[in-house]
């Protein structure tokens, strides 16, 4: 609140400058991120607030941003309603998570031709605080799936050179890897190993739901059998496979796959004779000797080269703008009004009679009237009234209490 104090004027008018607004919480996609990791120790995040109004009606500065930056691939939910907030599915995708407040307006916005000198000005308004939910599913070309000890991470070394834990036992991957691995051609495609399924994991068996998430961004798969089994156990291993991709979610289901069998070094003749005529066109491999595992490359490269050109064709024929939405809202210029008890105390509830109330200077009896009547022009008394309230009862709107008092 400010007055034009100039010499040879001495009525000077209301000259207070709006206060700048607050600055943002803004979520970035880089792919020099690769995890979420540095989100556990640090998980509250604050914008900087604007800057305030001065005299002469100068302006406060905007809050600079806050830019946080996750992984391509990151999800973006509210915490509390679960409803998406963004899908940062490729580098520079960005989104604000929290919004800044308005600035507060200064004195010369109330002038009008009966209040000439008006000494009410505005609070800033408190921006947005939310709770998010931050769910990293990696970006993928092929994914290796397979029941556990398949062998998926040796071919996941042996086709990337990627180093992860390798063991001849049950669950040696418990993380998801990637590698990165380039065909004859010179067409490089990314690898996730993900851990290996067991009958379930579409509800969460053994974490499998937290595997198979990440199996979802892929655009061709690759599975792999352990070939050392009996026949009847071979088959048992594809189709439990088949059944966890079809119950987590068709789209799954309905990518192209390559069936790889494994452990070609391990096969007598007999062994090989008996299982090769029940699966033709399987290349049998021996991972742990990248024996025809450039073979399983290529071919996978084809797959993923298809479903390459199926997205292209897909999007070609979207109309122009399919991809964007503006979703309108009517607004209605009276806030909905809501009144509940709260013990002994009634709660006001309506956004923008909450927001009135908070940027409100309590401490200016001007301000404070001023409120007053708007609360008044918006139906606030009348529905307390008709609520029960009484003089003396308290009410509470936002974060303020107010003492009910019936001037009528």
């Amino acid at each position: 609140m400010s007055f034009r104090r100039e010499k040879y004027v001495p009525m000077g008018g209301p000259d207070g400058g709006d206060g700048g607004r607050g600055g943002d919480v803004v979520l970035v996609a880089d792919s020099t991120d690769s995890t979420l990791a540095g989100f556990r120790e640090r998980r509250r995040f604050h914008a900087p607030a604007g800057g305030a109004g001065g005299k002469n009606d100068r302006h406060g500065a905007a809050g600079e941003d806050i830019v946080l930056s996750v992984p391509p691939g990151t999800i973006v939910s509210d915490a509390a309603t679960h409803e998406l907030i963004a899908d940062l599915n490729r580098p520079g995708a960005r989104v604000s998570v929290g919004a800044g407040g308005r600035g507060g307006r200064g004195n010369a916005h109330f002038a009008t031709s009966t209040q000439q000198s008006p000494r009410v000005g505005e609070l800033g308004e408190r921006g947005a605080a939310r709770r998010i939910h931050l769910e990293l599913k990696l970006i993928a070309d092929i994914g290796l799936v397979g029941l556990p000890n398949a062998g998926k991470s040796t071919l996941l070394a042996a086709l990337t050179g990627a180093h992860p834990k390798i063991a001849a036992y049950p669950f040696t991957t418990l993380h998801p890897n990637l590698g990165v691995a380039e065909t004859a051609a010179g067409i490089t495609l990314v690898i996730a190993d993900v851990p290996g399924l067991i009958e379930g994991a579409h509800r969460g068996v053994g974490l499998g739901i937290d595997f198979l998430r990440h199996l979802e961004r892929t655009r061709a798969l690759v599975h792999l059998v352990d070939a050392t089994q009996p026949p009847e156990e071979v088959a048992q291993a594809i189709s439990a496979v088949d059944a966890e991709l079809a119950s987590f979610s068709e789209a799954l289901a309905g990518k192209p796959r390559l069936l790889v069998l494994n452990k070609r070094d391990l096969l007598d003749n007999d062994q090989r004779a008996a299982i090769l005529p029940l699966y033709p066109g399987a290349p049998l491999v021996a991972a742990a000797d990248m024996d025809g595992t450039a073979d399983v490359l290529e071919r996978a490269a084809l797959l993923v080269a298809g479903a390459r050109s199926a997205e292209f064709e897909a999007a070609l024929a979207e109309p122009a703008g399919a991809g964007e939405h503006r979703l309108y809202r009517h607004t209605p210029r009276r806030p909905t009004l809501a009144v509940s008890r709260e013990g002994e105390v009634y709660r006001v509830t309506a956004a923008g009679i909450e927001r009135l109330v908070s940027m409100t200077d309590m401490e200016s009896d001007e301000a404070v009237a001023r409120l007053q009547k708007k609360l008044r022009t918006a139906g606030v008394d009348a529905a307390l009234a008709a609520a029960g309230c009484v003089d003396g009862d308290t009410v509470r709107i936002g974060e303020l209490e107010f003492i009910y008092a019936d001037d009528a």
